[in-house]
């Protein structure tokens, strides 16, 4: 059952908006319904939806400028947002994606693509929100959110020690030599001080601890994963 998994479905023509409804609630989901863009992006704030099921056509907002706005608010980045539309000119499409849709399904509806789709996307969600979390015992780094937390206490690090990191972090036990680090962090058209490295890696120690990056001597460094 997919009772975690919350959905917004919007659209003005309740036959649809029903039939959305009965069907994806037999699936497990928790459905919340809207029928105009005004009262989705009202119904959107209050309830966080995991997905919006969104009409293009209807009335007070378009499925277009509610997918807009919504994208304009962080607190919906990861949302899934699916277009429905009984138009199939390509402009509509490319709109869609324009302001951030994740899918397109043309009216009418088949069932047995809406939850297939949908499902996809959801797992396809999960497993990108999976891959953004980075766990070594103590250690959590989250890359989607550009925290670094150790014994759930977040430590704070510049932008490029926390580059450094999470390229270390990438491959754990991997020795990064002094100019694989350099061309991956800085870039072969910046010219930093032969020390920079060092500083950084100093750094990162001083916050995290010494015991996570191991020095490879005269080669360069590695990641402890088994601190």
């Amino acid at each position: 059952m997919n009772t975690n998994i919350k959905i917004l479905a919007v659209d003005d023509e309740p036959d649809i908006l029903e039939f959305v409804r009965y069907n994806l609630k037999k699936e497990g989901y928790e459905i919340i319904t809207a029928n105009n863009g005004k009262n989705a992006l009202e119904m959107a704030q209050l309830h966080r939806p995991d997905l919006i099921l969104l009409d293009i056509m209807m009335p007070e907002l378009d499925g277009i400028e509610v997918c807009r706005q919504l994208r304009e608010n962080e607190d919906f980045n990861n949302t899934i947002i699916v277009f429905l539309t009984a138009r199939n000119e390509d402009y509509s499409e490319i709109a869609g994606f324009d302001v951030g849709g994740d899918d397109y399904i043309t009216k009418p509806i088949r069932l047995r693509v809406l939850i297939s789709r949908l499902k996809a996307l959801l797992r396809r969600r999960n497993t990108q929100e999976a891959n953004s979390l980075l766990n070594f015992g103590d250690l959590v780094i989250d890359l989607e959110k550009v925290m670094v937390l150790v014994k759930e206490e977040e430590i704070a690090l510049a932008k490029k020690e926390f580059e450094l990191l999470t390229l270390l972090t990438s491959r754990p036990g991997k020795v990064f030599t002094r100019d694989e680090i350099f061309n991956k962090i800085w870039g072969l058209d910046i010219l930093v001080g032969d020390r920079t490295i060092d500083v950084h890696i100093r750094k990162i120690r001083e916050k995290l601890g010494n015991h996570y990056i191991k020095t490879v001597k005269g080669i360069g460094y590695k990641f402890n994963e088994s601190a």
